[in-house]
């Protein structure tokens, strides 16, 4: 994707027109951003049906957000060659009918190719869709507002889907998470084939399939080792870590030395851009595995049903909308560092007390400030990121940011995740066969055993349970310190925004 963009036809809609395009884009980022979440509170009950060990469904729930992170850039060079409206309509198909697989899924490994298949959707959405925007935007400042609420649309789709997928499980079945898509992925369709215009880039980037494959391959293999550290080391696992960083390191190599690189790396040269996109990916990632672990904590260790479960993570929701409104007022009176380090500590420091204090009613006010916290840092490193990238490169420096997101969400719930199954393993006495595969399934055998074994059972696995999420966040409070200390380190010296700027290129 870049910002030259020189479409073909009409370089802006009508007036009329162009809002109702933006709604359109927005719809479909809105439910892209469900289901980065929503499945989270369909897990217990997905999980007693379709008896998921831990890593399977650790893959289930964050496959979907790696597949989009490994596709963005890949699906922004092929919608500037081959026409961004092609591109974001076939991405509304792909996405609809892998919706209606995954909710009839019957196996784990149905559900997540389903879940990867929906990933490849998502990609073809996100990537053409600031291009598109662009294009029906060419005022400056119109196109601010348009690209501000495209980003608060998906933002809202993932602070929102525990809450959705609630409803629907309580009302229905757990594949009501996906078979809601359906309908509205109908309608945006037939909507944008009347509404969005083609463009196309005159002078698009040469497409290298080679490269493409490589960063799929190397994100793939690494989290796949990731994952694996759960379970008794292998060659296998081992191999598959060794492969994805020899695949990384050779894919950077080659984009650097690249005369038309598929990612521009040089944007890191400028150290507030690096210091934007490292807040960003901790952040975003410790926010989703944060919802990841507490609809686990509510249904299995609280016993809420889905409904009150979602509606339990409401106060997070709301925190993070609120931080995410008042990050310019912050911003404009602290300036942007010190916002961005406080916001980092603030939200670090909540997640290490949250073990203690979750079953107390100082909860309401830890998850207050995770939440305001968190939607603080993503809003002011996404404008940090978009700020410091010059008019002719906008486009490269979104595709980045949007990976930052995807990639966050999929590696917070992959490492994390991973952390909180080898901690709660370790720390499980001897059990029932099947008990230690995670918190569920031994809820699950435990309903087969007579009361007084089935307690038992219960008491020593939600111990277990609690024993690695304190670990595990705790962990999760000394990366996001970490990044604060680098943040303020990289974010020294004059705003990017008041940097001075070569002449902005055609848009």
């Amino acid at each position: 994707m870049r910002a030259n963009v020189r479409p073909q036809g009409p370089q802006a809609a009508p007036r009329p027109r162009k809002w109702a395009i933006l709604a359109t884009m927005c719809t479909s980022l809105f439910l892209v951003g469900i289901d980065l979440t929503v499945l989270h509170v369909a897990l217990p009950s997905l999980t007693g049906e379709l008896l998921p060990d831990a890593t399977a469904l650790l893959w289930i729930v964050d496959v979907y957000s790696l597949t989009v992170a490994a596709l963005l850039v890949t699906c922004g060079t092929l919608g500037d060659r081959l026409g961004r409206k092609r591109m974001v309509l076939t991405g509304f198909a792909v996405f609809g009918c892998a919706s209606a697989i995954a909710a009839t899924s019957a196996t784990t490994v149905h559900l997540i190719g389903a879940r990867a298949l929906l990933g490849v959707g998502a990609a073809m959405i996100m990537a053409s869709t600031v291009a598109i925007i662009r294009t029906v935007f060419p005022d400056g400042r119109e196109r601010s507002i348009a690209i501000g609420v495209w980003t608060a649309a998906h933002s809202a789709g993932a602070t929102l889907g525990p809450i959705l997928g609630g409803v629907l499980v309580e009302r229905w079945w757990w594949g009501a998470v996906f078979l809601v898509n359906v309908p509205i992925v109908a309608l945006v369709l037939a909507v944008g084939v009347r509404l969005i215009p083609e463009s196309k880039d005159q002078a698009p980037r040469r497409w290298n399939a080679a490269d493409a494959a490589m960063s799929v391959a190397a994100l793939g293999l690494m989290v796949y080792a990731i994952k694996q550290a759960g379970e008794p080391p292998s060659a296998m696992s081992a191999g598959a870590g060794a492969l994805g960083v020899a695949f990384l390191v050779l894919f950077v190599l080659r984009q650097r030395r690249a005369s038309a690189p598929l990612l521009d790396l040089s944007l890191f040269a400028e150290r507030h851009f690096s210091a934007a996109i490292v807040a960003v990916l901790a952040c975003f990632g410790c926010y989703t595995a944060l919802l990841f672990f507490l609809t686990q904590w509510l249904q299995l260790l609280d016993g809420l049903a889905p409904l009150q479960a979602g509606l339990a993570l409401t106060p997070l929701a709301a925190a993070n909308a609120v931080g995410a409104g008042g990050a310019p007022w912050l911003a404009a009176h602290w300036g942007r560092r010190s916002a961005v380090v406080m916001a980092l500590v603030a939200f670090g420091a909540a997640l290490a007390v949250l073990p203690s204090v979750l079953s107390g009613p100082v909860v309401l006010v830890v998850l207050i400030v995770a939440g305001a916290a968190a939607g603080v840092v993503m809003t002011l490193g996404a404008d940090l990121a978009m700020s410091v990238a010059r008019a002719d490169r906008a486009g490269e420096a979104a595709a980045i940011q949007e990976t930052s997101f995807e990639l966050g969400a999929g590696l917070g719930v992959a490492i994390l995740g991973t952390a909180v199954a080898i901690g709660y393993r370790s720390a499980l006495p001897a059990v029932p066969p099947g008990a230690d595969e995670s918190l569920g399934a031994a809820a699950e055998i435990a309903r087969t055993l007579a009361p007084a074994q089935a307690a038992e059972l219960l008491q020593a696995a939600n111990g277990a349970f609690r024993s690695g999420l304190s670990a595990t966040l705790t962990g999760a409070a000394a990366l996001l310190w970490l990044t604060a200390v680098l943040s303020s380190m990289l974010l020294r010296g004059p705003s990017p925004a008041r940097m001075p700027r070569p002449p902005a290129g055609p848009q």
